[in-house]
Order: C-alpha cells, then structure tokens, then sequence
C-alpha cells in the first residue's frame, strides 16, 4: 500500500517532487492570503467589546497555529528519522526549524501588540505566553545544535532528539487556558459546535489560517530542497544540476 513512497527516500526523487508542490502551494498561499485579508480588515464587522483592535487576530491566530503546526511536524519528522534512520527525515526537522521559529515570533509579537490595548500591558507571564516563549527557545535551540555539528548527519541526530524532548511542551501551549488561571482567551475557532465568533468573523480567519498553513508548506519545502542540495552537494545528479543550472544563466 505505502510502496509508492519508497522511491522518496532517495534525495533527488524528494527534491524533484518539492519543486513540483511549489508552485501550488504559492499559488494557493497569494490567493487565499489577499482574499482573506481585504474580507477581515475590510468587511469584518468590528468586534463589539474589542473594536477594531481584534483585527490582529487574521495575524496571531494563524501565525500561533501554525508554528505549533511546524513543531508538530519536526517531532513526526524527528521520530521517522531515529527509528528508521531516514537521512531526509532529519533534513526536514533542520529545515522546518527556521520557518517554525519565526512563525513563533510573530505570534508572540502580535500577542503583545494585541494585549496592549486589551490588557493595558505588553507582556504578562501568562501560562500561554509562557509556555509559547518556551516554544520559540526550544526552537532557537534546535537551530544552534545543528549548527554546532560539522557532521550534518550527527548535528540532524541531535536536533532530533531535542524536538522530541521539547514535544512536551506543546500540551502544555494547547491546554494551558484550561489547566490554569489564564488572562488568554479560551477555545474559539475549535469550538465547531457553536464557534464563539460571528460566521462573518470566522470565515476570513479560517481562509488565513489556510493562507499561513500554504506559506509553512511552502517555506519548508523551498529550505528542505535547500538542505538536501546541501548535503548531497557531493553526489552527481546535484552538480549535474548545478552545471545545468549555470549553463542557462549564461545563455539567458
């Protein structure tokens, strides 16, 4: 049944098919990003306690999401490598770390941004502010560790086993306004038997949060063909690619 998938152990087969995904999924990120922009900055009713000032939410929500999404990813990808010692398993946990890490910040920032007007303060250790910050240092972590290693192959090893150890920290990000006394707001969006936002609110979030999950696909498939260039860099089909690659830039 999952025969098909075997010819994608192999790098070149791996990178073929990211190049492929690529513009699909840029496609579908620009789309889905402009359509749900202008519909919740533009004919989203305000938010009768928030005003305007909710708006943020097409930014924080997805970005949040999406870098627990982008760990989530790393600890599949870290445990497929280790057990079955798949070189391309461990190319995808270094190359996803980047993208997760900065997804991390932005839903920290816009957090802080909208908790100003909110809260009256820019930061409070909240248990979900807390333990996202946590996110973001366990994913500058995984990114110096690889970069520690001269061998690539021990350096993915490592930053494997750290994803795992830091997975537990994502329960704690999801729970974490159920277990404790939190000023963060509760389940909305999950709440699919009677969401807590108006349709008209909901549908433009919805679209963001696909624009974002596009843009993480994307982002992590364009560092993925990077790091396997990277590291087979000394195989034959990479420097026939790159031959190829610096012949039609001198003819164009």
């Amino acid at each position: 049944m999952w025969k098909w998938l075997h010819r994608y152990a192999k790098a070149e087969k791996s990178y073929e098919l990211a190049g492929k995904l690529m513009p699909w999924f840029l496609v579908l990120a620009l789309i889905t990003f402009v359509v749900g922009v202008i519909w919740g900055l533009a004919f989203a009713p305000a938010d009768y306690q928030q005003g305007d000032s909710f708006r943020i939410i097409y930014i924080h929500v997805p970005a949040a999401m999406m870098a627990m999404a982008a760990y989530s990813t790393m600890a599949i990808a870290a445990f497929i490598g280790l057990v079955w010692q798949i070189r391309l398993a461990d190319m995808t946990v270094a190359a996803t770390a980047p993208v997760g890490a900065v997804y991390t910040f932005i839903a920290l920032f816009t957090g802080a941004a909208w908790g100003k007007p909110m809260w009256g303060t820019w930061w409070v250790w909240d248990a979900r502010l807390t333990s996202e910050l946590i996110l973001l240092f366990v994913y500058l972590g995984i990114i110096a560790l690889y970069n520690a290693f001269s061998d690539k192959v021990l350096a993915g090893r490592a930053a494997s086993i750290l994803t795992l150890v830091g997975v537990i920290n994502l329960p704690i990000i999801h729970f974490s306004v159920v277990w404790w006394n939190t000023l963060h707001q509760g389940a909305t969006i999950t709440k699919f038997d009677k969401p807590s936002m108006a349709t008209e609110m909901l549908i433009p979030l919805l679209i963001m949060i696909v624009s974002f999950l596009a843009f993480l696909v994307l982002m992590i498939l364009y560092r993925f063909r990077n790091e396997i260039l990277q590291r087979e860099s000394h195989r034959p089909w990479v420097k026939e690619l790159v031959k190829n690659s610096i012949m039609l830039k001198l003819r164009g």
